[in-house]
């Protein structure tokens, strides 16, 4: 089993891009930790964001407040839901999490069945959750999850990549161009999506947002694809730069996790 340990500022696209895989049927909410349920089992963008909203007003100077971990067993490997709601508790609290506020989705959308715990890194007094050498621990946990539910150990190649750690788009830093080439070359390695909507949810985490453009060439209707990335606000903060510059298609078909 491998984790990977999003770090973010974005809640909202964090929480969207999970909602839409409740909203197409293709996923579940298997644990709400800290946080009430509704009274019909029914959920949206809007109440999640809002039960994060007093660690997230607390937080006194912490950058980086949202938390997007995926736990993903071999494909092999049939886990239940009850095991994958252990897993995930055992790993949150293991990481210093586990009197965070956290929501468990399970994603059916492809053949690897794997959760997206989304938290934040911010307690209720404002301080941030200490996450020092957390990969190095992410990788011991999975090791003692793997031989605790008999699952397949992750591969030594699958274990670097689980290292791999995305990071926002900083406008401020300049070679803006670069700095989104980083994350949308590599995004279809180890996430899906199928429609605009939910391409953009997953970018907004990492500052970025992608639109459609129109025009004509040569008498001929052209469309294509331009990225741009975004300020703390959500606001645009860079000039656009075309699709074509990082080698990226929208329709191609890619992987979550």
């Amino acid at each position: 089993m491998i984790a990977k340990i999003g770090k973010g500022s974005n809640m909202y696209g964090a929480i969207l891009y999970n909602q839409q895989k409740l909203d197409r049927e293709n996923g579940a909410v298997l644990l709400l930790n800290k946080i009430p349920d509704t009274v019909d089992g029914r959920y949206s963008v809007a109440y999640f964001n809002k039960c994060f909203e007093p660690y997230l007003s607390a937080n006194i100077k912490t950058e980086k407040t949202v938390r997007h971990i995926s736990l993903n067993p071999d494909p092999a490997n049939k886990v239940s839901d009850e095991q994958f709601t252990e897993m995930a508790q055992e790993y949150m609290e293991r990481m210093g999490y586990g009197n965070q506020p956290y929501i468990v989705f399970k994603h059916t959308d492809i053949d690897r069945t794997h959760i997206h715990i989304v938290s934040t890194s911010v307690g209720i007094d404002g301080k941030k959750i200490p996450d020092d050498y957390d990969h190095p621990r992410s990788m011991a946990i999975c090791r003692d999850l793997e031989q605790k539910y008999n699952l397949q150990k992750a591969t030594e190649q699958e274990q670097k990549q689980a290292y791999k750690v995305f990071k926002p788009v900083d406008y401020h830093k300049g070679d803006v161009k670069s700095q989104i080439a980083s994350v949308v070359r590599h995004l279809p390695k180890y996430y899906s999506f199928s429609t605009m909507g939910s391409y953009n949810a997953l970018l907004s985490l990492f500052n970025i947002t992608a639109e459609e453009v129109k025009g004509e060439l040569n008498g001929q209707t052209v469309s294509g694809l331009v990225y741009v990335a975004l300020d703390e606000n959500g606001n645009k903060a860079s000039n656009p730069f075309r699709a074509s510059l990082f080698g990226v298609n929208r329709q191609q078909k890619v992987d979550i996790l």
